[in-house]
């Protein structure tokens, strides 16, 4: 229709011109989206104009006028959308003039069948109105002149504007509110498979309320990709109500192909995809918004106090360290001053795992910078880099929040590529609670409650992260995903044993509970062929934990007791055939040459050596080399208390643990016997700063061990001044007896959260268990220790069987 076409039809302030006129445009293909909305709204203005103007002469009516409001106010009209209409008079004229000048407006409109939402009021009454309900002031911020006294609309718009901004303080937090009951009510539309476009979570009211914060001046909403967002909405509902002929926000199921098919796409599940990305974009620039309101208010209410007990002076926003380069200013994790991530590809992975083990959000500021400035990570990764991937999939559920702000600006797929392909993928199986991806967080964040039961926690986050990444790929998505994961693992730097679980794991994520729910467990070759499959008894532990965590992250229908039982007896019926194949015991690795020559010193001057050097990795751009890990080696003569006084003193100087060793070694003296001496070593990282001297590290350690510095206090003040953040609550600690861990002693499995002085406390508890620790294997998996210590009795001997449950229960109590 062109221009001249419109205006000739809207001359006819009859419903039959407007009608026909309104068909026509609708019915033009080659006209939609935000254009085709602005021409309705212009079409409806020129009709509705004529109503009123013809109404108001006929009912000698001045100081009058017709103002839309809403949609209808921002010139965005579907094609059943209501129309919101206040008609706005000074009080000059008498009741039965303004009736009858609003019948001969509404009538018509009620005649073609539309939706009208009317209301007639003074300027005064309208701001009564909105300062006592919410949504009608909402509306109003969107108020436009249609026809009338433009004067009067102007001065409404203008008082409005200024109550809102002068009550923001008590009315952004009831819109917060609204907001947040609307959410728990409808849903989040980026994982709903008929989501609601305008009412649910990340819909078009949601962008309306991003509006109605920018016009407070209390805090604006970011702008990137928001505008693109409503219009792939707005063209979605107007789609749907092409199709349906109805006005409906909901995006049925049965309608989503003719509705993807009105807007030129390939199908439903691109259609899905589109609404689910512009539904990510307002919920992550909702989150983001209201984070800074919330920001603003309390430092407004909090400022004048403030103030006033320094003197009048600027306050400074307190900055905590959090990580090496992580800093929390106000409530959220920013980079520290002096942080460079042109030059630390790591930073990314450490500041997000920071964020969710602190239960802090991301700046929005952080994030931009680190997607323009970081540099991207070598392949495979550092050590460093896996760790802290697996310790922001281990923070439980602060993890989402944390994820969510990293893809919002690319950063996820440009760690792992073949994520994209799972990016908003949407899930036809009603079972299914989530999108792909926002499935595979899930399922990690399940998996970390569960990491108590398992060796290698870190292969299960992994696994849980990548088990259905075949999801992006054709064919099944189990086969697919085990050469895509097999890839992403080696990416991220696992070696090629643990390469292959991970690849395992995914491959089989849905062994056991299919072959639990559909086949016979007493058939004998049942059972033989899942042992097969899986191949040895730790991975059977990985799987049974990713099983559990997989059907908890799908939805309430997938997992129950009844599935548990038959999953947990499968899970024994397949260990005890695997547990015919006892693995052979490995040998003691011989001392390496360091080792052996500090081990020496240590025989001659009978006091303890360390040495503290960084291992240098590959050259960056610049020409120099990157360190990838600081290595900790310490020797002395064996005596009691070696482990808790060396655990603590790395704690005091804020040294964390990622991997130890210990183990005791004989030497010959000079005069021809023998001398017992304990060679410790550990791959440490600082907290945050610099690495202390090795000079200090020694001295702390003497003192320590001759009794003058009392770490527990230490570590307890220090606990006291600064105490730890959590983003969740971790599971409690499990510490348990390994069964044929070794012929020569007892192994004693501790797993727990890690924390500063933890190693410290578990060495005290066994010290005071009376039983010697011959060996130790001390791992930090992400957010999680896994340590195994073997230990014997004063006679040298494996601990007898009830002796053993009792230490192991001595210590689990010490960590709880």
């Amino acid at each position: 229709m062109t221009s001249t076409e419109t205006t000739t039809e809207s001359e006819d302030s009859g419903p039959s011109g407007y009608a026909a006129a309104r068909l026509r445009l609708l019915q033009e293909k080659a006209q939609s989206g935000p254009p085709r909305r602005a021409a309705l709204a212009r079409l409806t203005d020129d009709w509705l104009t004529g109503l009123f103007t013809a109404a108001a002469e006929h009912a000698g009516v001045r100081g009058a006028a017709l103002v839309a409001v809403g949609g209808y106010g921002r010139g965005e009209l579907s094609p059943r959308s209501d129309l919101d209409l206040l008609l706005l008079h000074d009080g000059s004229a008498d009741a039965g003039a303004l009736a009858a000048l609003a019948d001969r407006i509404w009538y018509p409109v009620w005649d073609l069948g539309l939706s009208l939402d009317h209301s007639v009021r003074t300027p005064g009454e309208a701001r009564r109105t909105a300062g006592e309900d919410l949504k009608v002031q909402l509306g109003l911020l969107d108020a436009r002149a249609v026809a009338g006294d433009l004067g009067l609309v102007a001065g409404l718009r203008t008082a409005i504007l200024a109550d809102w901004r002068n009550q923001a303080p008590r009315r952004l937090p009831a819109l917060d509110e609204l907001c947040r009951e609307r959410a728990e009510r409808m849903g989040e539309l980026q994982f709903l498979l008929e989501p609601d476009l305008k009412e649910a979570r990340g819909g078009l009211r949601d962008a309306t309320a991003l509006r109605a914060v920018a016009a407070s001046w209390v805090a604006d909403a970011p702008r990137e990709g928001l505008a693109e967002a409503r219009r792939t909405l707005l063209d979605a509902r107007d789609a749907l109500h092409l199709t349906t002929g109805r006005a409906t926000d909901r995006l049925a199921l049965q309608e989503q192909d003719q509705v993807a098919e009105a807007l030129g796409l390939l199908d439903a599940d691109v259609l899905l995809r589109q609404v689910y990305e512009a539904a990510r974009t307002v919920s992550y620039a909702t989150d983001v918004t209201w984070r800074e309101v919330n920001r603003v208010l309390r430092a407004r209410s909090v400022r004048p106090r403030l103030r006033a007990m320094l003197g009048g002076g600027k306050a400074v926003p307190e900055r905590t360290p959090l990580a090496d380069g992580v800093v929390e200013a106000d409530g959220e994790v920013v980079l520290a001053r002096a942080a460079r991530p042109e030059k630390d590809p790591v930073l990314t992975l450490r500041a997000a795992a920071a964020a969710a083990e602190s239960g802090l959000p991301l700046s929005r500021h952080l994030v931009r910078h680190l997607a323009a400035a970081a540099r991207p990570l070598p392949v495979p990764w550092p050590a460093e880099a896996r760790e802290e991937l697996v310790t922001l999939l281990g923070a439980g559920e602060s993890t989402v929040g944390v994820w969510e702000a990293l893809e919002s600006e690319g950063i996820i797929t440009r760690l792992l590529p073949d994520w994209e392909r799972v990016h908003c993928r949407p899930q036809r199986n009603p079972v299914h609670t989530w999108t792909v991806d926002r499935h595979l967080v899930e399922t990690a964040v399940r998996a970390a409650s569960l990491t108590r039961r398992v060796h290698r926690p870190d292969l299960l986050l992994i696994a849980a992260l990548l088990h259905d990444i075949g999801k992006g790929w054709p064919g099944d998505h189990s086969a697919a995903g085990e050469v895509i994961a097999r890839d992403m693992a080696a990416r991220i730097g696992f070696d090629k044993h643990d390469v292959g679980i991970v690849a395992t794991l995914v491959r089989h994520h849905l062994l056991l509970v299919e072959t639990a729910t559909r086949r016979d467990l007493d058939d004998p070759a049942t059972v033989r062929s899942v042992a097969t499959a899986v191949g040895s008894a730790s991975t059977l532990e990985l799987l049974h934990a990713l099983t559990e965590a997989d059907a908890l992250a799908t939805g309430p229908a997938a997992w129950s007791s009844w599935r548990a039982s038959l999953v947990a007896d499968l899970v024994k019926r397949v260990a005890a055939v695997l547990a015919g194949e006892a693995p052979q015991e490995p040998e003691p690795a011989a001392p390496g040459a360091e080792q052996e020559r500090l081990a020496i010193e240590a025989l001659r001057t009978g006091e303890p050596v360390l040495s503290l050097h960084t291992q240098p990795g590959p050259p960056a751009d610049d020409g120099e080399p990157e360190p990838v890990g600081v290595e900790l080696l310490i020797a002395l003569p064996d005596r009691p208390g070696v482990l808790p006084a060396a655990a603590g003193v790395l704690a005091l100087h804020r040294l964390t643990v990622r991997a130890a060793e210990l183990r005791a070694v004989e030497l010959p003296t000079e005069v021809g016997d023998s001398a017992d001496l304990l060679l410790l070593s550990w791959r440490v990282a600082a907290e945050y700063g610099s690495l202390p001297q090795a000079a200090r590290l020694r001295a702390d350690l003497v003192r320590a061990l001759e009794g003058s510095l009392d770490i527990r206090a230490r570590l307890a003040e220090r606990e006291a001044a600064y105490p730890r953040r959590r983003g969740v609550k971790a599971p409690p600690p499990r510490v348990t007896v390994a069964a044929a861990g070794s012929r020569l002693a007892t192994v004693i499995e501790v797993r727990a959260q890690d924390a500063p002085g933890l190693l410290h406390r578990i060495g005290r508890a066994l010290e005071q268990s009376a039983v010697r620790v011959r060996s130790a294997h001390v791992s930090t998996l992400g957010a999680n220790a896994v340590d195994a210590f073997y230990v014997t009795g004063t006679d040298g001997e494996p601990l007898p069987e009830v002796r053993a449950a009792e230490v192991a229960k001595e210590v689990e109590k010490a960590l709880g």
